[in-house]
């Protein structure tokens, strides 16, 4: 995948579950309309706030393919009717990203099994 479409989100601490149910929505609509879903990620400790989701796109055009077909699912529809109605995303912010050869997905060398 060349690019990341990098999606911030402030949420409302207080319905963290309704976030959560909207992002597990998302595993099953995402991929259907043609997007390579990296994951969804929910604040664990520190701010709570905050949360992000990553899509990879083999390049900007594949993203409006997507964008297009996402317009028309009846799944993703309703997803975004929910989030509208329960007013858990505060705002969103949407950066678009490429990764940096070598760093992606590189296991650690150390035993820490060990410790």
């Amino acid at each position: 995948m060349s690019i990341t479409c990098f999606i911030r989100y402030e949420i409302d601490p207080f319905q963290r579950d309704a976030f959560k149910a909207y992002a597990k929505n998302w595993g099953q609509i995402i991929p259907r309309c043609g997007g390579h879903l990296i994951g969804y990620f929910l604040p664990y400790e520190g701010t709570n706030n905050i949360a992000w989701g990553l899509i990879a796109f083999d390049s900007l055009a594949t993203y409006e393919a997507y964008r297009a077909r996402l317009k028309s699912d009846q799944g993703g529809h309703a997803n975004f009717t929910m989030a509208q109605e329960k007013k858990f995303i505060l705002k969103e912010e949407r950066s678009f990203v490429e990764v940096v050869d070598g760093t992606l997905g590189v296991e650690s060398i150390y035993p820490w099994s060990v410790l």
